[in-house]
């Protein structure tokens, strides 16, 4: 096959892959043979430390040297199964070993000849056992390999077949050719060319060339990562925004029931410090704060100062729940000091609708609230001077920017309850400056949480019972709408080494909790309702018209409901951690005591580590940090239709972005004036990394140019 072999050659055009075996790789997201060579090994088998078997502790996993002492033997039992059973020996003991269903070894292991076997030793009295182990014939003078590679595989596949197919496309392929590192780039940073990576971190020979392999593939997936950053952001040119004069605000804090934490105050100072400024440079902010800590109330200061300056101002949510929440809130506050607000969602009647575009045009309204509505071609204002986006990551950098553009000159301010650590905050947002508010507002309580699986359904049950009785709701939240479909439910999170629990659908359960909790009042809401329906729902439970709403988590960014004191999430383990901290902050938002219950059947450790992660802390910027390095970036890029991609869209293979600071620095220093140099990436020096992005758009069904 010479050097044909390309990234883009089809698995089935290499030796021994036919179309079950592609299939099977398929499962892996393994399609070609760049995808192959891109499948890295999970874990290393250190084979090379040989042990005598003497120094064997119990249960240790280690490699020993043995020769076979006697014709193996197969023993069949129970009828069906076949036992392949050696004995070998070192100088130091003899060892019995036993392999299950491969009677074929019978037939491989010699008398006299030496293996170095690879598994755990079991040590029964003065004899060691070893069962089911790796091994390879031993040859003087031949060496042996010291570190064997481990793939994540899917059924179908074996360890062999995977290291097989890996060594044939490495022999096989131009492997330079199909570099994307700039030169510049990789000396810049002391990084080994693609080929020799890919070699040393399929087979490295020791500890050393591993590092450098691991070292180049981290920084090539964070260097990908800020280069997408670094598009998607490119600015359009220089824009001037207004000056706005100095206000008089003792009115907008006397309307307000609670005195500003210090926090919330010195982020105010900020974005008045943006907006007054003499160069008419545009504000760029980014707001950001933990559940509850009043980022709404710092937004509004900034759209009061922005009205009294004769500027109109667009506040825009992710969903028509929120955008009323929103408008209720800030239309009773700055409605007593005269600012003029409507509300604009997808729901808004036609009617209402034209009188609204109306009013925008001639400047009669100064405010508006509301979701993508506000990015439509009717909606045209008269002196727009502030945008505001609240969940900033549920838009994207392209849609802030469409509302931006309603107005010739425009101060932005983002808002996100999604905190990350304030040095990544720097560089995923960079377009933007930051404000955090890391204080709660006096009285906002702690809510206890609690991880319980199904032995304790009885009591929750009872729990819940007692909370409704003390004049509380609840709120909960299942992965799914009707069985089998899942929504919203973030499966980067699935482990794939257990069998995920059943889940727990929000239709089905309702009606189960109508059946066991009959004199209380149950509804359901969940993202496939329409607008209406959802806001009717919500608005009678925020009214204490209904005791539990079971729901999707269309309710983690929702209404403010003062009186819910207790929040159940079932299925818990098939939630993000950040997630799950959003909906806790459903509760403990009144005067209430307030509960936060996950329920989860989930055996394994990674799981129970997670959720541990939740009921030890209440920070949502830790929290932030164990959910990066858990998970991986997220949701950083824009999707086609400009909102934030929601689920999996970008994972990746070794990097972290918390353990992995220093490299993401480095990567995106090296991304940020590529970009600005060559923005297109057209120089052919760049068309392996352009190809790559193109590839990487396409997940977000975006283009690059």
């Amino acid at each position: 096959m010479g050097n044909r072999v390309t990234f883009d050659t089809k698995l089935t055009e290499l030796p021994g892959i036919g179309v079950k075996r592609a299939e099977a790789f398929a499962k892996l997201g393994v399609f070609n043979a760049g995808d192959l060579l891109y499948h890295f090994p999970r874990a290393y088998q250190h084979r090379g430390r040989v042990k005598p078997l003497c120094e064997a502790a119990e249960g240790e996993v280690c490699s020993v040297l043995l020769t076979i002492a006697q014709e193996p033997v197969n023993v069949t039992v129970k009828g069906r199964m076949t036992l392949t059973k050696v004995v070998a020996f070192d100088e130091t003991r003899r060892c019995a070993i036993t392999f299950f269903n491969q009677s074929y070894l019978k037939d491989v292991f010699r008398i006299g000849a030496a293996y170095r076997f690879y598994g755990k030793v079991t040590l029964k009295n003065a004899h060691c056992e070893m069962t089911s182990p790796a091994f390879e014939p031993y040859i003087p003078g031949v060496p042996l390999p010291e570190f064997y590679p481990v793939y994540p595989l899917s059924e179908g596949l074996t360890q062999k077949m995977v290291k097989d197919a890996v060594r044939f496309v490495i022999e096989h392929c131009d492997l330079d050719k199909e570099e994307m590192l700039p030169l510049s780039v990789r000396e810049a940073n002391n990084l080994p060319a693609l080929g020799e990576a890919l070699r040393f971190i399929h087979d490295p020979a020791h500890y050393t060339q591993l590092n450098e392999a691991r070292n180049r593939f981290i920084f090539e997936e964070l260097f990908v990562f800020s280069m997408g950053l670094s598009l998607s952001r490119r600015p359009s040119g220089r824009r001037e925004a207004p000056v706005m004069r100095e206000v008089e605000l003792t009115d907008f804090y006397q309307a307000l029931p609670f005195a500003f934490t210090p926090a919330q105050q010195r982020c105010a100072q900020e974005i008045e410090r943006d907006l007054l400024n003499d160069e008419g440079t545009p504000m760029a902010r980014l707001l950001s704060g933990d559940v509850g800590s009043g980022k709404t109330v710092v937004a509004a200061l900034a759209a009061y100062l922005c009205v009294m300056n004769a500027y109109q101002c667009a506040f825009m949510a992710p969903t028509g729940i929120l955008a009323r929440q929103h408008y209720e809130d800030l239309s009773a506050l700055l409605g007593n000091l005269g600012v003029r607000t409507a509300l604009l969602t997808g729901s808004t009647k036609a009617a209402e609708k034209r009188s609204i575009y109306a009013g925008l045009a001639d400047g009669s309204i100064q405010l508006v609230i509301g979701t993508h509505a506000l990015i439509t071609d009717q909606v045209c204002f008269q002196q727009l001077g502030l945008v505001i986006t609240d969940e900033q990551h549920r838009f994207g950098v392209r849609q802030r920017a469409a509302l931006a553009d309603k107005g010739k000159e425009v101060h932005m301010l983002v808002m996100s309850a999604t905190p990350i650590p304030r040095t990544l905050s720097l560089i995923l947002y960079g377009d933007l400056q930051i404000s955090v508010i890391e204080e709660l507002p006096p009285g906002r309580q702690q809510v206890d949480t609690f991880v319980v699986d199904e032995r304790y359904r009885q009591r929750l049950n009872g729990f819940i019972e007692k909370c409704i009785v003390a004049g509380g709701q609840v709120y909960i939240v299942c992965p799914s709408v009707e069985p089998s479909e899942e929504e919203l439910v973030d499966l980067s999170y699935k482990d794939t080494e257990e069998a995920m629990p059943k889940l727990k659908s929000a239709v089905a359960y309702t009606e189960q909790l109508r059946a066991e909790f009959p004199n209380r009042r149950i509804d359901f809401v969940h993202g496939k309702l329409k607008e209406a329906q959802k806001e009717k729902v919500m608005t009678a439970f925020a009214a204490g018209d209904i005791d539990i709403l079971v729901s999707t988590t269309v309710i983690e960014v929702g209404v403010n409901v003062p009186n819910a004191s207790l929040m159940i999430v079932e299925n818990a383990e098939r939630f993000g951690l950040s997630q799950l901290h959003q909906l806790r902050g459903r509760v403990g938002r009144g005067k209430r005591k307030s509960y936060c219950v996950f329920v989860s059947e989930a055996k394994s450790d990674a799981s129970k580590k997670r959720l541990q992660a939740l009921k030890e802390n209440q920070s949502g910027y830790k929290i932030a940090e164990i959910d990066l390095a858990l998970r991986g970036p997220g949701d950083f890029f824009p999707s086609k239709e400009g909102g934030a991609k929601q689920h999996g869209a970008l994972h990746f293979k070794l990097a972290n972005l918390c353990d992995d600071l220093d490299l993401l620095k480095a990567a995106f220093g090296a991304a940020e004036p590529l970009a600005k140099a060559d923005p297109s990436l057209a120089k052919p020096e760049h068309a392996k990394l352009k190809n790559h992005l193109e590839k990487l758009w396409m997940q977000f069904g975006m283009t690059l140019n």
